[in-house]
């Protein structure tokens, strides 16, 4: 009556929760809220609010729309709905949501780009991309 089901299905990439790593906290910063200065999290990031300055999140970022971010990001995923004003530079998968605008150089190992999404700068996609800028950032 009361068994625990062994068959978990993975949580989509676009809520802000990995599908694989399920002893991962997730960080929410919501709408209306406002971060000055630089903004680093070791878990997953949830961001509908602002951040004026670099954010660096060791695991995955999910920007929903609305959200900002005026400054560098590093993650190692990362899905955006909302707009960057700076260089995004993610390790593995990137993903340009519908209404993504941003205004920088982008560096990823993979992309995929959502119609709608606008970005204006240079786009780096591959392992070498992501390597280079993830050695750098070091």
């Amino acid at each position: 009556m009361f068994s625990k089901s062994t068959d978990k299905k993975p949580s989509s990439p676009a809520n802000g929760l990995p599908g694989n790593d399920k002893d991962a906290q997730t960080t929410v910063i919501a709408k209306g809220t406002i971060i000055e200065g630089k903004f680093i999290c070791s878990e997953n990031v949830r961001l509908d609010g602002t951040v004026n300055g670099e954010v660096r999140v060791d695991k995955r970022i999910v920007m929903g729309e609305g959200s900002a971010v005026n400054g560098n990001i590093f993650a190692k995923d990362a899905s955006i709905k909302g707009r960057i004003k700076g260089d995004l530079n993610v390790k593995e998968a990137l993903h340009l949501m519908d209404s993504a605008i941003i205004e920088g150089n982008i560096s990823a190992r993979t992309m995929i780009v959502d119609e709608g999404a606008r970005y204006n700068g240079s786009c780096k996609i591959g392992e070498t991309a992501g390597a280079a800028k993830a050695s750098a950032a070091s």
